[in-house]
């Protein structure tokens, strides 16, 4: 687990974690969200105005989490009808629209692809329609076409809110950061972005000069030359 760190997290935008399985990113996640964790905090979490953060926040997990005997759509809304709130069908109906899945509304999870599951998890997120949104690693599972384009929507429909993520990833890192930490043991700190806006393109100079420099900081060495 991490051992101490400060670090202030940017309203309005995209922050990302970085970092090696098992140093603690997805415990402080739960933090953040007002989740049981398995981290014990010795310090405080708090926005600046003040006021609780928990119930501000809606979190999307690397796994999907969708009911395999829900539809779509039940599984848009049932976060909101679990706290006894009532549904609101139009209103699911055009998230899942947005996401590219307004056909798809009436199909179970089983009838769905990876990508096609991330994007009903994605429309439960915003249809909680809060201004914080926690991602833990939401895109690890998918092929590298369909992460790229599961990135540059939730960049797209999330833009404006405060956006936590988690990754080991530094090409997601890079492409999605507004601001980026590099979390171990020992700490966070932070590192440097290329000037380009995000969702950056992959395959920019810059982007891949600072993609192998996230690397070696992670502690991957360069290949070793071939004679």
């Amino acid at each position: 687990m991490i051992d101490r760190f400060d670090v202030t997290l940017r309203a309005g935008q995209w922050n990302v974690l970085l970092g090696p399985s098992g140093v603690g990113k997805t415990s402080l996640l739960r933090l953040l969200a007002g989740l049981p964790s398995a981290a014990r905090l010795n310090g405080r979490i708090a926005a600046d105005d003040d006021r609780p953060l928990a119930p501000r926040v809606a979190m999307m997990a690397q796994d999907d989490q969708l009911l395999p005997w829900a539809s779509a759509m039940e599984n848009v809304t049932i976060p909101a009808r679990l706290r006894g709130e009532r549904a609101v069908p139009d209103r699911a109906t055009a998230l899942l629209a947005e996401v590219g899945l307004a056909a798809e509304g009436g199909r179970k999870p089983a009838e769905l692809s990876a990508g096609q599951r991330q994007r009903v998890a994605l429309a439960r997120t915003l249809y909680e329609d809060r201004p914080v949104v926690l991602l833990d690693e939401p895109f690890s599972a998918l092929d590298v076409v369909t992460r790229l384009k599961m990135q540059d929507l939730a960049a797209r429909l999330l833009c404006g809110r405060t956006v936590v993520l988690i990754t080991h990833d530094p090409a997601e890192a890079l492409r999605l950061a507004d601001h980026a930490w590099v979390v171990s043991r020992q700490g966070i700190t932070p590192c440097s972005l290329p000037e380009a806006r995000p969702p950056r393109e992959i395959d920019a100079p810059e982007t891949l000069a600072a993609q192998a420099d996230l690397l070696r900081r992670m502690g991957l060495a360069a290949p070793a030359q071939v004679a």
